[in-house]
């Protein structure tokens, strides 16, 4: 009976595996968090991707279900039930279901309905659980020394806090359930548990506007506590939060002592529970074996002075010191984490060893960010100095000048004779070489003495593009490596000098290219929380986010981040959200643009096009009028608020700033130009630019102002002439002008400026200028010379959307444009892109003039594809001719030597007649 009974049950489900259609995939929520602990958003969103089998085309229907137990799912969910919703829509779907609060842990699964109203399976359920979310939620006090009285002054003046070790032992008289530990600093933090690691963030919890808001994490730590007697300590340093910050003393002159808020909770298998928190009962010290370490100048440790097991029970603390408490207040506002933490994602080895007379230099062969692995040979009471140079004079002595006051130096006193296995903690570097020197001089070094910690901001990649020519795949390269350096829990503008700021223009120019390379959507929406927050009241925009200049001065082309950010990532994602949030901060912008004004005309501060090669006044702003650009930048922030409202359903403010901006376009032609030709200032390649990307000129007078570009781009020797804000408009502007070879011809270029000139000089990473660096001349003399910059990789962009050919046609990849632009030197390309819906690819190759083209269209999603074509009767699809079918339709296309179709989900593979 009973085999029967198993029989009957497995006859049920293989025909339920035949009836259904496969479950989702790729299900997330918010930005893309997948079940998260200690997470910040009581009202999340819903994402899914359809699964890429027969039978699924699109979805018609879906329905949510969330319950507070697994076991209450999918058939009694007591916190939503969406219902069956008809609708396409499988992202950004808003939970609308009873109210959800800290510390709760959340359910969910979802089914779906195909085209043909055929249902799927349920989704493995899927969860997430809330961190503290209000500042009443903390019972913990801010606790630490006081550092600050018993600092050390460091190279600047300024006052440096040595690092605290901080420790609580308690006891616990049942066995435990489940434990969290909610936990942050001012400053960054390091903490185990009966001598365990508790994480392997770095320097969390990470870098807000510390006024306003910090950042708590919350961690899993059950596994680590036992029943009876356990031991939590706490190491902190002094991070972005209380070490120097920028390269002027007034910025970093009065910091607070660094703090630590510590809120262990436990819950016993019994159903009791206890609370562990952060007061005046833990001790504390400095005499801990990281004697100093600051963000800018570097780690000293003293392994001497370690203190084995002093995060166990075994360890007498009676020499330690009462810390001071402090309790919280609602001045700062507690927030979990709404981004993932910095990571070592990988090490790099060292590929190549100089010996100099007294110190060794290991070339790990990439720019880099991060920490030293140091493997080191080492005698009693030496110390180990360790430095840092993104590249090596001509001459091959080690460069730092460009670090300017960042001593970005490393020290080890060992302790014993031996070696030693040593990182450091709370700082980190930009560098491709290290040298050392104080190691044991009788030893030969070896390339195992030194790796390199690759760390930043965790993220996957999002995107792949390469093609057949290998400068352009050291370009990509190049670009990648520039976000890896620079998404340090903001986005930097360099990593390696005394900055290492959120510069707001860097951030803005280079935003939609890394959105290509990682699945960086949650960090940019957590960062545009600090340009909220950082928003002066009269509605500007700082340089930096967070603002640690505090001089309450704008930029045009910079602020204006507040508008582009959002509404790139809007368009790219298709989540409102981002709009909505960063809504209120764009309209005070746009006002601050029109307070700034009169009659129009911007009179703002601005960097201008910072950095522009060849500049006729000397100036690192270049000669684009600083009006003509605050200008240009007023109209388009105005436009990108009316589409935001347009979007938002707000139909009244749309009508508002497409007015506004309608208006400003007027007065800037009439002041900057007559006949789609510049007057009264500079003519610049930029100026020419902003007119025509912003679409500030009357239609009448667009072709002699494209006339004019082509003009200044051959005076020029067909090289650019443009700096940070005119780079990411070029090849905009030159593609939507049809002026493609041309485009090809300044990406090709080998010589400055160009963006082979820094690649044939070496160069793995974006420089901050366009010459940095010179084989033959070495430095540019400017100090300001960062070789880890990301702003030019912008043009990574082009590369995705124009030479692989994969862009949005509407928000989100609803419907995806498939164009790529085939010109030699190229013999072929190929990209894939993680799209809200799935992955899309397109690529390409040209062999004895025909082209073969292969896409990939996801689920739920509709391609347009624009294949290049010698003629139309040419075309095959799958090596036969081109038929039109129920997934491919042919359309009508204007221009010439363009075949476009209309494409269902699926694989297609093209082939036409095509000369380069």
């Amino acid at each position: 009976m009973q085999l029967l009974v198993c029989f009957i049950l497995l006859l049920q489900l293989s025909c339920a595996d035949k009836t259904s259609l496969k479950t989702v995939d790729n299900l997330t929520i918010s930005e893309g968090f997948k079940n998260p602990l200690g997470f910040y958003d009581a009202k999340p969103t819903f994402s899914w991707e359809l699964p890429v089998v027969e039978g699924v085309i699109s979805q018609s229907a879906y329905q949510i279900v969330v319950a507070s137990s697994p076991e209450l799912l999918p058939s009694n969910p007591d916190l939503w039930d969406s219902n069956k919703q008809f609708s396409s829509q499988s992202v950004w779907i808003n939970y609308e279901g009873k109210p959800l609060e800290s510390r709760q842990k959340v359910f969910w699964q979802v089914k779906y309905w195909n085209q043909d109203d055929k249902a799927s399976n349920w989704s493995p359920v899927q969860n997430f659980e809330l961190g503290l979310l209000n500042n009443s939620d903390w019972k913990a006090q801010w606790i630490g020394l006081p550092t600050k009285e018993e600092g050390v002054l460091g190279s600047q003046d300024n006052i440096i806090h040595r690092p605290q070790y901080l420790r609580k032992g308690f006891e616990l008289s049942n066995d435990v359930a489940t434990a969290r530990l909610y936990i942050t600093a001012k400053g960054v933090f390091d903490v185990a548990i009966n001598g365990e690691d508790v994480s392997d963030d770095v320097m969390p919890p990470g870098y807000t506007p510390y006024k306003k808001r910090i950042e708590t994490i919350t961690y899993d730590v059950t596994d680590l506590i036992v029943s009876g007697q356990n031991t939590i300590g706490v190491e902190v340093a002094a991070g972005w939060h209380s070490g120097r910050l920028g390269w002027m003393k007034s910025y970093w002159s009065d910091t607070e002592s660094p703090k630590i808020l510590c809120q262990l909770e436990v819950t016993m298998k019994d159903g009791s529970k206890a609370s562990i928190i952060s007061d005046d009962t833990w001790k504390a010290t400095f005499q801990g074996p990281i004697r100093i370490s600051e963000i800018y100048d570097g780690e000293t440790y003293d392994a001497h002075l370690e203190m084995p097991q002093w995060t166990t029970n075994n360890f007498n603390d009676k020499n330690w010191k009462a810390v001071q408490a402090f309790p919280v207040t609602s001045a700062i506002k507690l927030e979990p984490k709404r981004h993932t933490t910095v990571k070592s994602k990988m090490v790099l080895e060292s590929k190549e060893i100089i010996l100099k007379e007294d110190a060794a230099i290991f070339d790990l062969k990439q720019n880099m960010v991060g920490v030293p692995v140091l493997k080191v040979p080492m005698k009693k009471g030496d110390t180990l100095k360790i430095r840092f140079s993104e590249m090596l004079s001509p001459d091959g002595t080690f460069y730092t000048d460009n670090y300017r006051s960042a001593q970005s130096t490393d020290y080890y006193i060992a302790a014993k004779e031996g070696t030693i296995e040593w990182m450091p903690k709370f700082t980190f570097h930009g560098f491709r070489y290290v040298e050392l020197s104080g190691f044991d001089a009788s030893k030969t070094p070896s390339k195992d003495w030194v790796k390199g910690a690759v760390q930043y901001s965790n993220s996957d990649e999002n995107g792949t593009f390469t093609t057949s020519h290998e400068k352009l795949n050291q370009l990509q390269n190049n670009i990648v490596w520039g976000l890896r350096g620079n998404f340090f829990d903001i986005p930097t503008d360099c990593p390696q000098r005394d900055e290492r700021m959120g510069w707001t223009g860097d951030a803005q120019v280079f935003g939609p290219t890394s959105m290509f390379n990682a699945d960086v959507y949650k960090f940019w929406a957590s960062w545009m929380q600090s340009v909220r927050e950082s928003q002066y009241d009269n509605g500007g925009i700082p340089f930096v986010v967070p603002d640690v200049l505090h001089n309450g001065k704008v930029s045009s082309g910079w602020g204006d981040v507040c508008t582009i950010i959002p509404w790139k990532i809007y368009y790219r994602t298709g989540d409102v959200s981002i709009l909505k949030e960063n809504y209120d901060m764009m309209k005070k912008w746009v006002a601050h643009h029109q307070a700034s004004s009169t009659d129009f005309i911007s009179h703002m501060n601005s960097f201008a096009d910072w950095l522009q090669p060849y500049p006729e006044n000397g100036n690192n702003k270049g000669d684009t009028s600083h009006s003509l650009i605050g200008t240009a930048f007023f109209a388009h922030s105005a436009k990108l608020t009316a589409k935001t409202a347009e979007v938002l359903g707000k139909k009244e403010e749309q009508a508002k700033y497409e007015a506004l901006y309608k208006s400003v376009a007027k007065a800037f032609e009439k002041a900057f130009f007559k006949n789609g030709k510049v007057k009264d200032v500079t003519a610049t390649q930029t100026s020419y630019l902003l007119a025509l990307a912003f679409d500030l000129i009357s239609e009448e007078n667009k072709e002699n102002a494209k006339v004019q570009l082509l003009e200044k781009i051959s005076e020029a020797d067909n090289h650019l002439r443009t700096g940070f804000l005119g780079t990411p408009l070029l090849s905009e502007v030159l593609d939507e002008t049809g002026e493609i070879d041309l485009m090809y011809k300044l990406l090709f270029n080998e010589t400055y400026p160009s963006w082979f000139y820094s690649i044939n000089q070496g160069a793995t990473t974006i420089w901050e200028r366009w010459n940095s660096y010179s084989k033959t001349e070495g430095y540019n003399p400017m100090s300001m010379n960062s070789l880890n910059h990301y702003a030019y990789g912008a043009i990574g962009e082009w590369m995705y959307e124009r030479i692989a050919g994969i862009a949005p046609l509407q928000a989100g990849y609803k419907i995806i444009r498939i164009a790529p632009i085939p010109k030699a030197p190229l013999t072929s390309a190929s990209a894939t892109l993680n799209t809200p819906y799935g992955e899309v690819a397109s690529s390409w190759e040209i062999k004895n003039e025909t082209l073969f083209l292969e896409v990939v269209v996801p689920p739920n999603t509709t391609a347009e594809i624009e294949i290049p074509a010698d003629d139309s009767e040419s075309l095959k699809m799958h090596n036969e001719v081109f038929k039109e079918t129920k997934s491919v339709l042919l359309i009508s296309s204007k221009e010439k030597n363009i075949i476009k179709v209309l494409a269902q989900p699926g694989t297609y593979k093209f082939q036409t007649k095509y000369s380069l």
